[in-house]
């Protein structure tokens, strides 16, 4: 005869049964098969050049996911607690302005305004002397941005920017990770007609944004495809959209131009095996995100620091890692002034090193 402990657990393990199988999600998974994963090897070979990045403490601030220099020579760059914050000649920390959002890409357009990528507040102006904020975009066709990301200024000063999905904001990033369903859109602002328009859109989560030599092109990362797409703003292919590379052995993030010949891919965290396999497997990843309300979000980023160079043909040209852990979840690399300036999801601190 069973006792009514034996029958107590039993009936546990059929319920947290009944929960992993039947339990309905706020998301809708779709299958998809991505391009195989090169791991460490060939252009992507194993190094620790990254490895030897300065830090530079951000006084208890964490996130600086993308940097940029203003017209006062200062590094600028924006943290997970909203704020907006610049680096003054003797090390420390000046802040700007809390957004009251999320800063993510940002950079100075002609005018001297900063203008944010802000997850949560949309597409902002920022005046760094008077922290004034101005709302450039945050809807478009009568609903609301979730996921404002990256974004790059052409020579005409139009702004260029990504949403990264109109499924979930930054909160649950997790979510979109899992569904993965293509939300993402590229987005253009006029700041002269306040216009914004859509350009592509169906993009696995739409994050770096870089404008091409000449402004003949623009670039935008997708980060759980694993590449990058170009959509041709001139010449005889311009609206076409095509692949610039694909196959990308880790998850781009952020994307930036030097100016002269190489395109800068931060590279958040690598691709495995086991989750690759995973976008075929709709149930499985059903029975995941359930196993993670239950006991929490595991973290997904592996401590590993990483970014390539690409020319302007879209092939690696520059490889750099850290393996130590030391510096990890890269979301940007910009180079500036001879340097690179690395920013992080969640580090607490920026990382410098000369430009290889």
């Amino acid at each position: 005869m069973l006792t009514r402990a034996l029958i107590g657990i039993l009936g546990l393990i059929v319920l947290l049964a009944a929960y992993l199988l039947l339990w309905p999600l706020s998301i809708d998974p779709v299958a998809w098969t991505p391009k195989d994963n090169p791991g460490k090897t060939g252009p992507f070979s194993a190094n620790e050049a990254l490895g030897q990045a300065t830090l530079h403490n951000l006084e208890g601030g964490h996130g600086p996911e993308d940097v940029t220099v203003g017209p006062d020579g200062l590094i600028y760059t924006g943290l997970e607690d909203g704020h907006v914050v610049r680096l003054l000649e003797d090390g420390t920390v000046d802040r700007v302005v809390d957004t009251g959002g999320r800063p993510l890409g940002m950079q100075f357009d002609a005018d001297g305004q900063l203008i944010v990528a802000d997850a949560k507040k949309g597409l902002l102006s920022i005046d760094p002397y008077t922290a004034e904020i101005t709302v450039l975009a945050a809807q478009f066709d009568g609903a609301p941005m979730l996921f404002v990301d990256d974004l790059d200024i052409a020579q005409d000063g139009t702004i260029w920017f990504s949403d990264a999905s109109t499924r979930f904001p930054i909160e649950q990033n997790l979510m979109d990770f899992w569904e993965g369903q293509p939300t993402g859109r590229l987005f253009s602002y006029n700041p002269y007609t306040e216009v914004v328009s859509l350009h592509l859109d169906g993009l696995r989560f739409a994050n770096g944004v870089a404008l091409g030599p000449d402004d003949a092109y623009v670039l935008v990362n997708e980060t759980m495809g694993h590449r990058v797409r170009r959509l041709w703003l001139k010449g005889d292919k311009a609206g076409q959209d095509d692949i610039f590379i694909d196959g990308l052995p880790a998850y781009p993030d952020n994307l930036s131009y030097n100016g002269d010949d190489t395109f800068w891919v931060a590279l958040v965290t690598p691709r495995t095996q086991r989750t690759d396999d995973l976008w075929q497997n709709v149930f499985m990843r059903k029975v995941l995100v359930r196993a993670q309300y239950l006991i929490g979000a595991q973290d997904l980023i592996e401590p590993f620091g990483w970014t390539i160079g690409l020319d302007t043909a879209g092939r690696v040209t520059k490889n750099l890692q850290d393996g130590s852990g030391r510096i990890y979840a890269v979301t940007s690399v910009n180079e500036i002034d001879g340097r690179l300036y690395v920013g992080s999801l969640v580090m607490p601190a920026l990382a410098t090193l000369p430009a290889p």
